[in-house]
């Protein structure tokens, strides 16, 4: 048996980050993340937050919670 593939669903804030691998979880979606560290973090404008990466056959529906995650959050709202 093979592993599921993986690609790359995009770069957030580590707050978004976690509500969005919690939505992947109860959605049954393989993922994983990495964030670098301090020194890259300085050295390196673009690595500003975490890097998410699901299974390539699910980066659809990944999509999706993401985008609906993000605009809770860019909305201002979170049940407040």
């Amino acid at each position: 048996m093979t592993a599921p593939r993986s690609t790359y669903l995009g770069q957030y804030e580590h707050a978004n980050a976690e509500r969005i691998a919690e939505e992947l979880e109860k959605a049954g979606i393989g993922w994983y993340y990495k964030q670098s560290g301090r020194l890259a973090q300085f050295l390196f404008a673009g690595d500003w937050g975490v890097r998410l990466f699901v299974e390539e056959l699910r980066l659809d529906d990944a999509k999706q919670i993401a985008e609906r995650v993000t605009a809770v959050d860019d909305a201002g709202s979170e049940g407040e």
